[in-house]
């Protein structure tokens, strides 16, 4: 096999973490008949994009396909949005494709796959932005470079952010209310987070829950590990990367920049994130949250909208996920995630991802810098489904009729805490998040508990870390 395919072996391991680990068990099943070309008759000389269904509708697909066609009347483009009901699934649907030959151009990658797929599968994009460097000069003066940081790999760039989303703190102003409490200080810290969550307790009925979350890499521990000074597995930035911040950004924001982060050694066991889990396990002990659910999150809009929730951690997409729930500007706010040892937060982005197989690959740039413009994310975040990569973008007009009030907290996550960083994820992410998620709910069984998951939860990290994807 060749660098820009996996093996049949990592095919079918990733993709037991998906809902598509049948389609690529089938696929390996007839591997050598599928690989490396393309099946005939599949391909019409169209650029094709694969994007995350859910995400992307047929509103969303014309605003794309549309635009694209005027800037490019010459480019014949075709967008799939692929169903899947979460990344991981999405990831093993485009695998199954790559491994079928009928792999797409440019593939829609959140952080959870950026280095997985810079690794094996994607062409840095570095030659194209040093030659188009005055063209980009806007995008990159607009957007914060943590987020270009985040789809950076071993030096070199391979996404161009066009959003992210930042696990801050939504509250329910009416819960808010009931409980006579006000809406927290910028600098509250986890002891005032704790207050806050009894006095809802107090105040509220027995099918209350002060806090919910879903037991996931984006937003379940990971904030609480961020918070307390601490990370899943060590973290660093590899060396390289001066190409990128001495040609877009002032000194003060290239200050601490490299090539990207690296993830290596596992530390469940670490006292800090032993710590975390006992403060969660605590929580729920006295009935202030319960143990975290599975999932997207997307079952929470519904109980957080008839105040059945008091506070969740959620990013930018859920301005327009509540105003859609039928919440009203004034009945929900959202601020930074509480202080603990420290206020550093955590995101995750999302940018399209160009794979080695293509064979249009100066095409498939110039979509990038399309998608990337500061009108086209206009025309296609209307509804506030998620955060723009663009700061120019978020604006008192934008949120006015959705709210939240503070919704500069979603940029600032960035602009005033520069620490703030990506969730944890190497390229052997799909393996990494699934033994967090198994012993992250073993582990909040009781206090008890914690110590021993964390040991075998640290076990099975470092296999899963030891293993080539």
């Amino acid at each position: 096999m060749t660098d820009s395919h996996f093996s049949r072996r990592s095919l079918l391991r990733y993709g037991a973490y998906g809902a598509g680990a049948a389609a690529l068990a089938g696929t390996a099943a007839s591997w050598d008949r599928l690989t490396g070309a393309d099946i005939p008759g599949r391909d019409d000389g169209s650029l094709v994009v694969a994007t995350l269904g859910p995400a992307y509708g047929p509103a969303a697909i014309r605003t794309l396909t549309e635009g694209f066609k005027k800037v490019h009347p010459d480019i014949k483009l075709r967008i799939n949005a692929v169903q899947a009901t979460d990344w991981s699934d999405f990831f093993a649907k485009i695998l199954t494709q790559i491994a079928a030959g009928t792999a797409p151009d440019l593939v829609y990658v959140a952080t959870e796959g950026v280095q997985l797929f810079a690794q094996r599968l994607g062409v840095a994009l570095d030659k194209w932005v040093k030659r188009d460097a005055d063209e980009l000069r806007d995008y990159f003066a607009d957007v914060h470079p943590s987020l270009v940081e985040s789809m950076m790999y071993e030096g070199s760039l391979y996404q161009l952010p066009v959003e992210f989303n930042a696990a801050d703190i939504y509250l329910n102003n009416q819960v808010l209310k009931r409980a006579g409490a006000s809406f927290p200080a910028a600098d509250w810290t986890r002891d005032d987070f704790t207050a806050l969550l009894r006095d809802m307790k107090k105040s509220s009925g027995s099918q209350f829950t002060p806090y919910f979350w879903t037991n996931r890499l984006w937003g379940g521990v990971v904030p609480w590990l961020f918070a307390n000074g601490t990370n899943l597995l060590s973290e660093s930035k590899a060396p390289g990367g001066s190409w990128l911040w001495d040609s877009f950004y002032p000194a003060a924001d290239r200050q601490g920049r490299g090539g990207g982060y690296r993830w290596t050694t596992p530390q469940a066991t670490h006292e800090r994130v032993e710590e975390a889990y006992d403060y969660l396990a605590s929580l729920i002990q006295e009935d202030l949250c319960t143990r975290p659910e599975g999932g997207n999150g997307q079952n929470l809009i519904g109980v957080f909208s008839t105040g059945r929730v008091g506070v969740t951690p959620a990013g930018g997409f859920w301005a327009g996920g509540l105003n859609l729930a039928g919440m009203k500007p004034g009945s929900f706010d959202v601020q930074y995630f509480p202080r603990w040892r420290t206020q550093r937060m955590q995101f995750g982005a999302a940018g399209y991802a160009l794979l080695r197989t293509s064979k249009l690959q100066d095409e498939a740039w110039e979509f990038i810098k399309f998608a990337s413009r500061r009108d086209t994310l206009m025309r296609l975040f209307e509804t506030n489904q998620t955060t723009p990569a663009r700061r120019s973008m978020l604006t008192a007009d934008r949120y006015r009729e959705m709210g939240p009030s503070h919704w500069q907290v979603f940029y600032d996550t960035l602009d005033k805490f520069p620490d703030t960083g990506p969730i944890p994820a190497p390229p052997q992410v799909a393996e990494v998040e699934q033994v967090l998620l198994k012993h992250t709910g073993t582990a909040l069984a009781s206090r008890r508990s914690v110590a021993p998951a964390l040991r075998r939860m640290q076990s099975d990290l470092e296999k899963a870390m030891e293993r080539d994807v």
